[in-house]
């Protein structure tokens, strides 16, 4: 499913709009160089779709170019994570 994800800087989240539905992931930035993704929200109307590992897999790219260490409070980012671990590796941790 091919998606366009957008980067809303001020809100600071990636969102992708289909069907009408909105899915996003928030996140926020430390002073230590994390970047912390606090929420995934996927609309039930739209879930099962892959929309979550999307959001999330851009969001964590993003931190990776800016040089940002990936960490996550939300639950889905924690096991995305597990289940990607080049992302750390990418950081060197």
């Amino acid at each position: 499913m091919l998606m366009e994800i957008t980067h809303d800087e001020l809100r600071k989240r990636f969102e992708v709009e289909i069907d009408g539905f909105t899915a996003y992931v928030a996140y926020e930035t430390t002073e230590a160089g994390e970047f912390d993704i606090l929420h995934t929200i996927v609309p039930k109307e739209i879930g099962g779709r892959g929309i979550a590992s999307a959001l999330v897999k851009t969001a964590y790219d993003y931190a990776i170019e800016k040089k940002l260490k990936p960490i996550a409070a939300c639950s889905y980012a924690v096991k995305w994570l597990e289940k990607h671990p080049e992302y750390n590796e990418t950081m060197g941790m």
